[in-house]
């Protein structure tokens, strides 16, 4: 009976497990791929919610279709489906591997093409290419998928791309924050970076006041109130837009308040100031690094906002710049942002020509019009001058513009601490496709006249009476923050990556190229040789720019002779001895060399009781790339 009793027991709880699935608390899929949930859930202990409703953006492919297209834009798990796809398609020609892995535990994928036939990638001059480090300026990413499937689909056909892929590597890396854009791209959330934890507001918590989506479309919106009798309010409705949708800030008179969609969570008067992270990835590379705001301890010193808690902090920045300091082959960096259309470059904290080595500023300056040509973009240059006053004065308040630094900024690390052609390019510009009232600015108002336009009205929401839950009554609307603002509608999409890719492609295609011209053997009397060496840089870059020889971030271009050990031990006595150089290291040290410049390297070798032997010339350029030739002195048997 005991028996009997202890099965019917175990058919009981078989029968409740089956009936009460319980879902695991910490499944072993990522949110953004879980079907049987409405939430997204955000790692990380914060004072605000982590979970938001998921919700499918129209705008943007969430499974990979048969062929790739770019009239919508993809989520990360869309690209990663391509890249690993093309790696079985290229193996050839592609290396897919993981270079590092977000806050959250996501792999951080990256792409090497070259030809493996002609060497590996670290013999070769280099390009590094990356897109998705802030986490709503997704179009940056798009380039980056549209230049790796325009490189893989043109190899063996295009002469110049299979020129490049053969003799050059490019290194792709289209999503540096997975975390953040999946956030960004799977809820109605507007995170600009990573989503790690951060007191925005310094008030000692973390993320309590987040955006919400207060009528459930999965955006957003503004939210307008008029100022009370008494009030005084920080908007007026910009009188330029006849239907009275534009709203103009101003320092006094103001009829109405403006704010982003949801509520004052931590009841300061603020809204929606401490949302999920904050912290900036592109504040945290390790030049010109300063502590985030509330970190100076004399309150009078330059801070800077989401700069984390020291340089490189996040693992995300940290693995862009470990790798690029292990492969300093590379020469040429785009690492792209969105919103203001520029070819974005250093210095963030000084006038270029305070800072800059002139024959560097020139080679800059030639990518700023490479660029300019190529984007009709309308600003290129440097981020403290050139960006901070691109307009002459505020629009807000009147105030002339100056320059203005930014810290911890990548063109920075690329240039003063890495020693190579490193922007930082930022792709669309808020639907501002030209100054429609000729007040030199590309501002709201040209945005909501090209959108009425060029793009049917539908990035901007007409305003309608709306009951806030804590404003009372109100009016929600303005641009769509994701697909008009901060990224182009699907439209537009292809035409601005596209023309950044190939502004990127252009750079790389200047890469420098030691290239050997000559190996020539001359006996010149009965046990003595000399053997001449010439290469050029057939490139258009240097193998070096001054800043990088400076902070020796590169080693000089040198040249040397390698023969079988057993023939150069023995001192004087040795079979074979490199009379010519001198040096212990038996190596021909040479500068960096300029583009078009040949130069050359001699050697005097003498024999000892042997008629010949092989060996072989090696040149070393850090940037340049390695070449090795088997050599022959004497007559070998």
């Amino acid at each position: 009976m005991k028996k009997l009793t202890f099965i019917f027991s175990l058919i009981f709880i078989s029968h409740l497990a089956l009936s009460f699935q319980v879902r695991q608390l910490d499944p072993v899929t990522w949110p953004e791929s879980d079907k049987d949930t409405t939430y997204y859930t955000v790692k990380g202990e914060r004072h605000g919610i982590s979970f938001f409703r998921q919700y499918q953006h129209p705008e943007v492919q969430y499974e990979p279709m048969k062929q790739l297209t770019f009239d919508t834009y993809h989520t990360v798990d869309v690209m990663y489906y391509w890249y690993k796809a093309w790696a079985e398609m290229y193996p050839d020609i592609v290396d897919l591997y993981q270079v590092g892995t977000s806050f959250e535990g996501r792999p951080i994928l990256q792409m090497t093409i070259t030809n493996k036939k002609t060497g590996k990638d670290t013999d070769k001059p280099a390009a590094y290419f990356e897109g998705g480090r802030h986490s709503g300026e997704i179009t940056s990413s798009e380039s980056i998928l549209w230049l790796t499937k325009h490189l893989l689909e043109n190899y063996g056909s295009d002469d110049a791309i299979t020129h490049l892929i053969d003799t050059k590597a490019i290194y792709l890396r289209p999503q540096n924050n997975p975390d953040g854009s999946n956030l960004y791209l799977h809820t109605a959330q507007r995170n600009r970076s990573t989503v790690r934890p951060h007191d925005n507001d310094r008030d000692g918590l973390l993320d309590e006041d987040d955006e919400e989506d207060l009528d459930g479309d999965g955006i957003m919106y503004q939210v307008r109130v008029k100022a009370k009798e008494g009030e005084e309010g920080t908007h007026i409705i910009d009188p330029r837009d006849p239907k009275g949708r534009l709203m103009k800030r101003v320092q006094e008179g103001g009829t109405h308040f403006v704010y982003s969609e949801g509520i004052d969570n931590d009841g300061d008067g603020r809204y929606n100031e401490d949302g999920i992270g904050g912290l900036d990835l592109h504040r945290n590379y390790p030049e010109n690094w300063r502590p985030d705001i509330g970190e100076d301890a004399t309150g009078r010193g330059y801070t800077q906002y989401g700069a984390g808690a020291y340089p490189t902090s996040e693992p995300e920045s940290r693995s862009i710049v470990l790798w690029v300091l292990t492969h300093p082959n590379i020469s040429v960096v785009n690492s792209m942002d969105t919103r203001v259309p520029m070819h974005l470059r250093a210095p963030s904290t000084s006038k270029s020509e305070e800072r800059m080595y002139p024959e560097d500023l020139d080679l800059y300056k030639k990518y700023d019009s490479i660029g300019l040509s190529i984007t009709n973009y309308p600003w290129a240059g440097d981020v403290y001058e050139t960006y901070a006053t691109r307009y002459k004065v505020n629009p807000s308040t009147g105030d002339p513009l100056k320059p203005s630094p930014l810290f911890g900024h990548g063109p920075d690390f690329g240039y003063f601490y890495y020693g190579s052609i490193w922007y930082g390019d930022e792709l669309w510009n808020n639907g501002a496709m030209k100054d429609y009232d000729g007040n030199g600015i590309y501002d709201d108002y040209d945005g909501l006249r090209w959108d009425d336009e060029e793009n049917g009205g539908r990035g901007f929401r007409e305003w309608e009476p709306f009951t806030h839950p804590t404003l009372g009554e109100a009016e929600i609307g303005g641009f769509h923050p994701k697909f008009f603002s901060q990224n182009g509608p699907p439209w537009q999409l292809e035409n601005w990556a596209k023309k950044q890719a190939l502004f990127n492609l252009a750079m790389a295609m200047e890469l420098p190229q030691v290239e050997l011209q000559s190996v020539d053997v001359n006996k010149k009397n009965r046990n003595t040789y000399e053997v001449k060496v010439r290469f050029t840089n057939t490139g258009q870059l240097p193998t070096a720019l001054k800043q990088a020889q400076l902070v020796k971030i590169v080693r000089e271009d040198r040249v040397q002779l390698q023969f079988a050990g057993d023939l150069t031990k023995g001192g004087d006595d040795a079979q074979l001895q490199i009379i010519t150089p001198t040096l212990t290291d038996k190596t021909i040290y040479l500068d960096r060399t300029l583009s078009g410049e040949t130069k050359e390297a001699t050697f005097e070798i003498k024999l000892n009781g042997i008629d010949g032997a092989k060996g072989k010339v090696r040149i070393l350029s850090t940037r340049g790339g390695y070449i090795e030739k088997e050599i022959e002195i004497g007559t070998v048997k």
